[in-house]
């Protein structure tokens, strides 16, 4: 398991923080921050007290370099397999229903691309910069942001970045939709924690269920797709207490209080 000075996992309230803690290496991730980044993710999805999570990086140059590729090359020939989430234990992982923000506080490359786009929202620093140049050192970008990226982008535009390796600046990135919102780093902080705020307005269960309709949807015929029995997150937020408090705080004229069962 690596260090917790690698991955740094911090509650506040129903908030999980997680942050990629190598800073000297922009925030390159290596086989042991994999694994514990696995016991994180499993953490969050498991704990009923943890309603959405942010992932980000520290320092102010890099939300995360990817690979890091010079580990991998002192290390040639004895690179343990990914955990069963893939890369950051979160690029192939698909059950994850609670929401998770990407804090994108500078460069994002590889596989920290990856990961960013594995998120549910993206807020990003004016000054970050998005790309996959795995091409540029012989690789690809093979934990899902070749896939990913011509799913979150118009597919001329991901196959220019895709087939260059060039980077995206931030402004563009919202333009083309890939972020939700972009801020002077001075300001991250701040924007991430009203993005939080907001969901943590609606329920929790709604929220899940609303995410796992919303992605699991994507590659069915919109008939078959409207289906609730599709979706355990569906079924159990209309058999929740949330269900009824939520109706019942509109008809009493009050702020709802949930309680995510």
């Amino acid at each position: 398991m690596a260090g917790k000075e690698d991955i740094l996992f911090e509650r506040r309230g129903h908030v999980a923080w997680v942050t990629l803690n190598r800073p000297e290496v922009m925030n390159a991730l290596h086989p042991p921050c994999h694994d514990r980044l696995e016991a994180i993710w499993n953490e969050i999805a498991t704990d009923p007290d943890i309603w959405l999570a942010v992932l980000t990086g520290a320092g102010e140059r890099a939300f995360s370099a990817g690979n890091d590729l010079k580990w991998t090359a002192q290390n040639a020939g004895r690179m343990p397999p990914f955990p069963p989430g893939g890369f950051g234990g979160l690029c192939g992982r698909f059950d994850l229903v609670k929401p998770l923000i990407a804090r994108v506080n500078g460069l994002a490359l590889g596989g920290g691309v990856e990961l960013a786009l594995a998120c549910d929202l993206i807020i990003a620093a004016d000054h970050a910069r998005f790309g996959l140049p795995e091409p540029r050192v012989g690789l690809m970008a093979a934990a899902g942001g070749a896939q990913r990226l011509v799913r979150q982008l118009p597919l001329k535009q991901a196959m220019g970045l895709l087939l260059t390796g060039e980077t995206l600046p931030a402004a563009p990135a919202l333009e083309l939709g890939l972020v939700n919102e972009v801020v002077a780093l001075g300001e991250l902080e701040a924007a991430v924690e009203r993005w939080v705020a907001r969901i943590l307005e609606c329920s929790p269960l709604s929220i899940r269920a609303t995410k796992q309709a919303a992605l699991d949807s994507l590659d069915r015929p919109l008939a078959e797709s409207i289906s609730p029995a599709l979706y355990p997150a569906v079924r159990t937020l209309f058999t929740s207490d949330d269900a009824r408090e939520g109706p019942l705080a509109f008809a009493e004229k009050r702020k709802p209080r949930w309680s995510g069962c």
